[in-house]
Formats: structure tokens, sequence, C-alpha cells
């Protein structure tokens, strides 16, 4: 089975950020005989164009990248490079386009031409946004982009998704609160970080649980470190947590909330706080309208809720219509852990599923 084939190939060498030479060098070793046309629209990205003639496009999306683990599968094809594995399914993404490629060649009409990008530093940086602003959406008149995701727990070979929301916006939370240490028997003479810091964190969950319970969205904190010694006031509190919703609204209201609340806690305990979010990703929205005109000409599940994980495949939908979908798994280990596998034949589902989009008129 080519698609068995590749996957385990491209598992044997998983590679990080935009640093993917093997990886690429397979992937174009397979697409190289395809009768496509091979080019990077950006440094450390793969596109692959499969033209029939028409006057538009549809592109789908598979990123490439891995991560920073060391693999405990004891599989014959595990990772080959030592502290870097394909944790999170991206090798899987990957097999799906070469075998949806495989089956281009042998189309001999579709109604739109078919763009494929393989795409680096999902897992880092989001390399999405760079292949946007290459303007080679443009360039070759895709109006719409499709991609999906290996998904453990959803019932294996089944395909979801749901209407807009999907995905969350994230953005790491670090908070930084400085006072001023003293013995405690003298502790009017400090201002103490970790009394403020827990001022701060019960401030942020009230705020948080203010919101109805119809908004998604998620404020958390799991790291929390304060002081050096048990009789002294910390001078110094570090807290790390996520932000994750899917309105830009719901987010910026929080964050603005979250700086609110710093400036309050400086005021009553005479501390400072520093607050950084980061940029992190959009939120992961499924255009109602395209939604609809796919729903109608496949099926696929529908999902109840979202998921308050982060996927730069948002980046695509901020520059064109595109939908994101998942792919079961069934009962596999969870994603982005060192036992992560599944039972390849699945992936069949997925090059299925992208085949039937692109033999569809939207």
């Amino acid at each position: 089975m080519k698609i068995r084939d590749d996957r385990r190939a491209l598992h044997r060498i998983p590679e990080l950020d935009r640093d993917l030479p093997e990886t690429f060098a397979y992937l174009k070793s397979v697409l190289s005989d395809l009768n496509c046309l091979l080019f990077e629209p950006v440094n450390g990205s793969l596109c692959a164009w499969f033209d029939f003639g028409q006057e538009d496009s549809i592109a789908f999306r598979a990123d490439a990248d891995a991560l920073p683990i060391m693999e405990k599968t004891g599989v014959d094809y595990a990772s080959r490079h030592s502290g870097c594995m394909h944790a999170c399914g991206h090798d899987g993404h990957m097999a799906i386009l070469l075998e949806l490629a495989r089956r281009l060649k042998e189309k001999k009409h579709l109604p739109h031409n078919v763009l494929l990008v393989f795409q680096s530093a999902e897992e880092t940086t989001g390399g999405a946004k760079d292949i946007c602003d290459s303007g080679v959406f443009t360039r070759y008149h895709v109006k719409a982009i499709f991609g999906l995701h290996l998904w453990p727990g959803l019932e294996a070979g089944v395909v979801a998704s749901r209407r807009q929301e999907l995905m969350a916006r994230s953005s790491e939370v670090n908070v930084d609160i400085y006072g001023k240490s003293a013995h405690i028997a003298k502790a009017n003479q400090g201002v103490d970080a970790l009394m403020a810091a827990v001022e701060f964190y019960q401030k942020a969950m009230e705020m948080e649980k203010k919101l109805p319970g119809s908004v998604f969205r998620l404020l958390k904190f799991g790291k929390f470190q304060s002081g050096t010694v048990r009789n002294a006031l910390s001078a110094h509190t570090h807290m790390e947590g996520s932000l994750r919703a899917f309105q830009d609204r719901v987010f910026d209201g929080l964050a603005a909330g979250l700086a609110d609340i710093g400036r309050t806690v400086e005021e009553q305990y005479g501390c400072t706080v520093k607050l950084h979010l980061s940029d992190g990703y959009p939120a992961v929205m499924n255009p109602s309208e395209l939604y609809a005109r796919v729903k109608s000409a496949l099926p696929f599940r529908e999902l109840e809720s979202p998921s308050m994980t982060a996927e730069d495949f948002s980046w695509y939908q901020k520059t064109l219509p595109g939908l994101f979908f998942f792919l079961g798994l069934g009962d596999v280990p969870a994603l982005h852990t060192d036992t992560f596998d599944f039972d390849e034949p699945i992936l069949l589902k997925g090059a299925d599923f992208f085949e039937k989009l692109a033999e569809t008129g939207l």
C-alpha cells in the first residue's frame, strides 16, 4: 500500500521547523513522476500544481514539520533522528496528499485545477502565514483551500467538522510580578509578590467565569513560581498560562481584562506587574457558505463542540475561503506524546475524501 509506505518513510525522517531537507527530498522524489509543476512559494515549503485547463483552482494543505520528542513506539519504522518525532500526524497528512497526487495524475478532467501545499513550521512559528503572504493563491486563482488533522478519540475513519468555530485562537500568557523581599518578621518593610500574584490569579479566574456559558473560551495557568525561602517575602512571582477563544472580541476582551487586573494589583499591593501575551494563531473558523456547499455534496459528521487546540491553517482562512476537518483515529495515544501511532489504512479515508472534494464543483 503506497500510502502506508509514504507514511512510514516520512515517519523515519522527522525534521523541525523550516529545516526539512530530507522530508522535501522524499516529497519531490514521489511528485516528480506525477505530471505536476513543482515549486517552492517560500523557503521551506513545497507546492505541486495540477493543471486541468480550468480558470480557477482549489488547494489542499499538509503540514510537514515534526516535534522535538524522543520516540518510544518501538515500531520498526520509528524515527531515525534522535529526539525528533512525527508525534502529531503530519507524516500521515503528507501521505494523504501524496496519495491524492497519484490519483490526480490519472484524471483527465476536473472542474478546477488543483494546488497541493506542503507546509513547514506549523508547530513553531506558523509557516502558513508566509505562504499566504507569497501571493501564490492569487497567482494560481485558488478559490478555496482544504485541510485535515488526524484526530485521536474520534471514531476511526470518520471525517468530521463543524461550521464556524472549530479550533481556537491561542496565546501564551506570561505574568511577572515584582515586589520587595523582607524577612517575614518584618513583613511591613517588604512588598509580597506571592500575595499579589494570588490576587491576580483569583481575579483572572473570576473574570473568565463571568462570561456566558455559550461563549467558547479558556483562560488557565499551569505554572506558578515564587520566592526563595520560607521565611522571607517573595520578591518575584512568575506565572505561565494560556488564553484561548474563537471570537476576536472575546479574546481581546479577556486580554484587556488581564491588563486591567494587573493595574489594579499594582495599585493594591505597590508591586510591578508585567504582562505579556504571544501573538499565537487566529482561530480556525469554517465559513458557513462554503461549509454548506461541501456538506450538501459530501457526507461527513458534524461536531457538536469545537476543540480548544490551535492550528495555523487559520492563516489560510484569513486569505481565502477554507475548510478544516478532523479524521478520526479511534482509541490511540494522544497527539504530541512519545507513543503516538495509528492504523495506516485510515489514511485512505482521508485521501478518498479529498479526491471527492477535488471532483466536486464548488
